[in-house]
């Protein structure tokens, strides 16, 4: 992953640039960010469609910097919720430098690929197809695919990798880097992430609700950060956050009975939180029934939810 040194004198050339993940709903978008990062900044969960923002991940070297975007996964978009995850995936695609089309070898979803594909035609920039869970599939199997793949779009490079188990991910990285142009540096060195802590902190409660509800339930959930309040010497830091249902019924699961359910994602959710934050951490969960919100679009704008044109 070496930059080369300007071959005119002594200065070494400084790369950046933009890079868009994109792929199906549950191809490993968001396990790729954090592998490539070597931090979690993206939620995962083994539903699809977990993603709902676009997430930026800054990994940054001593000649490059490269801005990685998470994008939530391009499926078909029915309901009013499911419009503007798509729209936020595609805007992500405007400005950028270099798109990272990844594809689980393991569960191929066509339809959404070919969807991803008429939007590459679209914007006309340089892809690297990125084959994640090869754990999982035997070397067999993984070749003609390659074939397939390289035969419908001219990928700039094929990379084989397990994002889970970070491997061949330096691999991609040298492929990245070689095609990053000469830019300046965007953020400090030392950021990860330009995600704001609450947003960060309402995902990842999210993600507990993703990992131990079933069926509807988390895809009628959405969570909101109410307020952070600082240690102050007697009280840890303190996060209160509200839970959004749709349904009364809804709000009874995620409760659970004598509030079992809650208190299990409160206790998981903070547990990380201290970790992440590095402190003691107090964490307030309230559930609450906001009627048909995913279908609401003041309502899916006052809960942080973007994706809108005015």
């Amino acid at each position: 992953m070496d930059i080369d040194s300007d071959p005119g004198g002594d200065k070494k050339i400084f790369k950046s640039g933009f890079i868009a993940i994109v792929g199906a709903p549950n191809a490993g978008k968001s396990t790729l960010l954090n592998s490539i990062l070597g931090e979690k900044v993206a939620i995962t969960t083994p539903k699809p469609q977990t993603t709902r923002h676009q997430i930026k991940g800054i990994l940054t070297g001593e000649n490059f910097q490269a801005v990685f975007i998470d994008t939530p996964g391009i499926h078909s978009s029915k309901g009013l919720l499911n419009r503007v995850i798509v729209k936020a995936a595609t805007q992500a695609l405007d400005g950028i430098d270099l798109i990272l089309f990844v594809v689980d070898v393991t569960r191929r979803n066509k339809s959404a690929e070919f969807r991803v594909f008429d939007l590459l035609e679209k914007v006309k920039k340089p892809v690297i197809l990125v084959l994640n869970k090869i754990d999982l599939i035997s070397r067999e199997n993984l070749l003609p695919m390659m074939a397939e793949l390289q035969e419908i779009y001219p990928f700039e490079a094929i990379v084989p990798i397990s994002a889970k188990y970070s491997d061949g991910i330096d691999m991609l990285l040298d492929e990245i880097l070689a095609r990053l142009p000469e830019g300046p540096q965007y953020y400090d060195a030392t950021m990860i992430t330009d995600q704001p802590e609450d947003m960060m902190i309402s995902e990842l409660i999210r993600e507990k609700i993703f990992l131990l509800a079933e069926k509807e339930i988390p895809y009628s959930t959405t969570v909101k950060v109410d307020s952070i309040k600082e240690p102050d010497g007697r009280f840890p830091l303190t996060i209160h956050a509200t839970i959004y249902v749709e349904r009364p019924s809804q709000k009874r699961i995620i409760v659970g009975k004598n509030g079992k359910f809650i208190k299990k994602a409160g206790v998981m959710a903070r547990r990380e939180l201290e970790t992440l934050l590095g402190q003691k951490v107090y964490l307030d969960l309230w559930v609450k029934v906001r009627k048909n919100w995913s279908r609401d679009e003041r309502a899916l704008q006052e809960l942080g939810i973007t994706g809108f044109d005015t």
